[in-house]
């Protein structure tokens, strides 16, 4: 059994949802597997996982701090573990819409700049769809996003879950990630 470590960040808890599937997924692999919520426990040693899984939500193209902040204290600790990142993103919307260029854009900024910037080399990343939860977001954001999304989702078909909260969280896509980690993980 392989001891794993997931650590993810959130804003409004669609990132806990994801990490909590992919352990689910590992778990059923046969994986000791820890999950962390960056914000709620600080982690202060990774010496004892062979995996160490870091996720985080994106919002204006910024990973949420405190995955960040993992990052930077354990780059030099990465470089003895395998490594994956995953981010929450807009990309089922970006990618109904047909702009690749933004998909590419969210890739660059979420996954690829981190990488480069700490140094890290991971066995796999993966991109997800995250939460929209209108009612949880400061007058200012919300209104941008509804002007810049909210016809969108409905165009496309994506549903409200409650009044004011699209989830954009393909299912099927995570668990087939979170195998295909756990396959590689194994070599």
């Amino acid at each position: 059994m392989l001891k794993s470590l997931i650590v993810y960040a959130t804003r409004y808890g669609s990132t806990k949802g994801t990490a909590e599937e992919i352990a689910k997924i590992l778990r059923e692999e046969k994986f000791d597997v820890q999950v962390v919520n960056a914000k709620e426990e600080k982690v202060q040693d990774i010496s004892e996982y062979g995996l160490v899984v870091v996720g985080s939500g994106m919002a204006m193209g910024n990973w949420a701090s405190d995955a960040e902040d993992l990052l930077r204290k354990f780059q030099k600790d990465f470089e003895n573990k395998k490594l994956a990142l995953f981010i929450s993103s807009l990309k089922p919307v970006e990618e109904k819409q047909g702009k690749t260029d933004l998909v590419a854009r969210i890739r660059k900024i979420g996954l690829e700049d981190k990488i480069m910037k700490y140094n890290l080399k991971p066995i796999t990343t993966g991109i997800f769809g995250g939460v929209l939860d209108y009612n949880k977001m400061n007058f200012l954001i919300r209104k941008g996003m509804e002007v810049g999304y909210k016809s969108a989702l409905q165009k496309h078909g994506f549903k409200e879950v409650e009044p004011g909260v699209y989830d954009l969280r393909d299912w099927d896509e995570i668990r087939s990630w979170a195998k295909e980690l756990a396959k590689k993980a194994q070599d």
